[in-house]
């Protein structure tokens, strides 16, 4: 019997099914007792259900329609607003709004928006993760009035799965896992590691979809350009400056 968490899928196609609010309160739940960095939980959870604010997010994740149709948008946030707050009405003065603390909030955000997909899914709803996030990370913190301190990491889409998709490949453990030391990759276990997704059906079917000739090149070409990257890496490097992130 495959174990649940091996069954984890993105769903795209929601049901307009409402998510009662003690299944609401249990995923949240759930993130909030995910692992740590000294017990400050260094994130805030921005749990959408208006229909108005949901249309608002909605271009910010480039019109895709599941952000409108699913009952719930969950939008993980880095926050070292909240502690260093706490630190100053004690008397102390907090040094958090440097890279170091961004990178251990960015971590607790995202342990806390996988134990969130975790919980879903144990209670038959569906989620997808939206890499849009930090590409229009600026027009985020405007629709959902995040303060300095704060800066959207990813969001979660959360709903009753109208369709359930196939399962997506992984790559095999041995391309993985590194026991004890890394191993680094040799030309002859690069081809190993990735033959099976590159001949797989999926696969040339993009191929034909791209008029291209292997799977990186849809990714380098087609899915993940270098100057879109490039413009995604400064855009939101800005708005980590502009959310006080960077000023140590």
């Amino acid at each position: 019997m495959i174990p649940e968490i091996e069954k984890h899928r993105s769903i795209r196609d929601y049901l307009s099914k409402e998510i009662s609010s003690n299944i609401i309160d249990k995923i949240v739940r759930a993130a909030s007792r995910a692992s740590t960095t000294g017990n400050m939980q260094l994130y805030s959870i921005i749990a959408t259900t208006s229909e108005e604010v949901k249309e608002k997010l909605s271009p910010c994740h480039f019109n895709q329609p599941m952000v409108k149709q699913a009952p719930l948008v969950l939008t993980f946030c880095a926050d070292v607003r909240r502690f260093s707050m706490w630190c100053e009405q004690r008397g102390t003065k907090p040094v958090y709004d440097n890279f170091a603390w961004f990178i251990n909030s960015a971590i607790d955000t995202l342990l806390a928006s996988q134990n969130a997909a975790l919980e879903a899914e144990a209670n038959e709803l569906g989620v997808c993760y939206l890499g849009t996030t930090i590409y229009t990370a600026s027009k985020i913190c405007e629709v959902l009035n995040l303060p300095k301190g704060v800066i959207p990491i990813t969001t979660l889409i959360v709903g009753y799965p109208k369709s359930t998709p196939e399962l997506t490949s992984r790559l095999p453990l041995e391309a993985i896992v590194h026991y004890d030391t890394y191993k680094d990759y040799s030309p002859e276990i690069i081809d190993k590691i990735w033959c099976e997704r590159e001949e797989s059906e999926e696969t040339l079917a993009l191929l034909k979809a791209n008029n291209r000739s292997n799977l990186a090149q849809v990714f380098t070409g087609d899915r993940y350009k270098g100057d879109d990257n490039l413009a995604i890496s400064k855009s939101y490097f800005d708005v980590l400056k502009k959310q006080g992130f960077f000023n140590q």
